[in-house]
């Protein structure tokens, strides 16, 4: 059977997802292996994940301005080669501070690569099949993200951590092969770009005020939709911190604190992505037949219910159960938060906004096991997930009352899809 230019590089692009999560997925059981293998604390172990979430910080903008000056491929392309050459450097590092070095460079390309990654796939597709598009994307990565762990677990037990980012870097080189093959929508670095006439302050695209100037940026929004816009930011903030904390804190709770193996580990951190999985299908028909804000608010106040309960978990069947139940909630989070982002934002501002969106949120990923690595000194690493339950309730409130369904109705006889670019030869 042969596809068409859409469902190509739809299926290019979830591959793409898979791979380079489960790569990612594989390292966070090797957390506290480097920590006695380093000799280093319990705090500097966690900065292992916030050295991850500061490249990530540091490549998000840029990523913003070279899909709209460049095009998505650009970002596609560039991602990959740095996730490559930080995973290799952990596998050859001596030092743990060059293991933290290294680590910057791979959340380096990791974020440049999702923001070309959305605009492809959001290029592809009609607004009302947006959900649909987002959640898979969302899904494949979070599944990779929960089932890289299992065998994470298993190599980093059986051989040691090197053996974890060698394959972090093989799953790097098969995301550049495949990113080479994706196609891209011909307008797509047109679309991206201010046109005559379009909203928004007319300044030169190196103007600092493009570049950071949050007011201006969001004055670009329809006015109607800005505080949208506000509390779908801070509930990205919301959901990064807890899921850092949840990758940077879990490992240590129930390795160090409860005296589970690792391979335990990567198993109940692989039950989650078994239900990430199931919730694909249902979390897109949700956004795209019920409402975005169906799927916004539960994946924030689930996870509140979660957070609070886990300092009491101590068996592998209480935190069994709550991987499960944030496994639900990650599910119906699948794109929600960007796929409404998207609902709001011009075309010709995508890769700034969605990058302001996403800076904000590495923010918050570098607070999670910053702050939580300092909790678990002075308590234990279960109480830093208490401490973020309240985050959680916050961003479910705003959701719910302060954010407005952003799901519009298209009108009948929309307009054909235009044709993609097909992959360089």
């Amino acid at each position: 059977m042969r596809l068409g230019e859409t469902a190509r590089g739809l299926s290019t692009l979830y591959g793409t997802s898979l791979v380079a999560s489960f790569g990612h997925g594989m390292t966070f059981p090797t957390i506290p292996l480097m920590v006695a293998h380093f000799d280093v604390s319990l705090f500097w172990g966690a900065q292992i994940v916030t050295a991850w979430s500061i490249g990530a910080l540091l490549g998000t903008p840029p990523a913003g301005i070279i899909v709209d000056k460049f095009g998505a491929r650009a970002a596609l392309l560039l991602g990959p080669m740095l996730i490559i050459g930080g995973a290799l450097t952990v596998v050859l590092s001596p030092w743990f501070w060059l293991v933290l070095f290294a680590m910057v460079f791979a959340g380096m390309g990791n974020s440049t690569w999702m923001i070309g990654r959305e605009i492809a796939g959001v290029a592809l597709v009609n607004p009302e099949q947006r959900g649909r598009m987002m959640s898979g994307f969302m899904g494949t990565n979070t599944a990779g993200m929960a089932l890289g762990p299992a065998l994470g677990g298993v190599l980093g037990d059986s051989i040691d951590f090197r053996a974890v980012f060698l394959g972090y870097t093989i799953a790097g080189v098969v995301v550049l092969a495949l990113s080479l093959l994706a196609p891209v929508k011909k307008s797509d670095e047109a679309l991206s770009r201010a046109r005559p006439g379009s909203a928004g302050p007319k300044v030169p695209f190196w103007s600092p005020m493009r570049i950071m100037g949050i007011p201006g940026l969001v004055r670009e929004i329809e006015p109607g939709y800005r505080a949208t816009y506000v509390a779908l930011v801070f509930a990205t903030f919301t959901m990064m911190l807890y899921r850092m904390v949840l990758q940077s804190m879990l490992p240590l709770y129930v390795v160090l604190f409860r005296g589970f193996t690792a391979s335990e580990l990567g198993f109940l951190m692989s039950l989650q992505g078994i239900f990430v999985i199931i919730m694909i299908l249902p979390a897109g028909l949700i956004m795209d037949k019920l409402g975005r804000k169906w799927a916004t608010v539960p994946s924030t106040g689930i996870p509140a219910i979660a957070f609070a309960l886990m300092p009491l978990a101590d068996t592998r069947v209480e935190i069994g159960g709550l991987l499960v139940l944030l496994g639900l909630a990650s599910g119906l989070s699948l794109g929600s938060v960007a796929t409404s982002t998207y609902d709001v934002i011009p075309a010709h501002a995508r890769g700034r906004l969605q990058a302001l969106r996403r800076t904000t949120s590495e923010v918050g990923g570098i607070m999670g096991p910053l702050v939580g690595g300092r909790i678990a000194l002075m308590a234990n690493p279960g109480v830093p997930f208490l401490a973020a339950a309240p985050l959680l309730v916050i961003a479910a409130l705003l959701l719910a009352f302060v954010a407005k369904e952003t799901l519009v109705r298209p009108p009948r006889g929309s307009p054909p899809r235009e044709e993609v670019e097909a992959p360089p030869t």
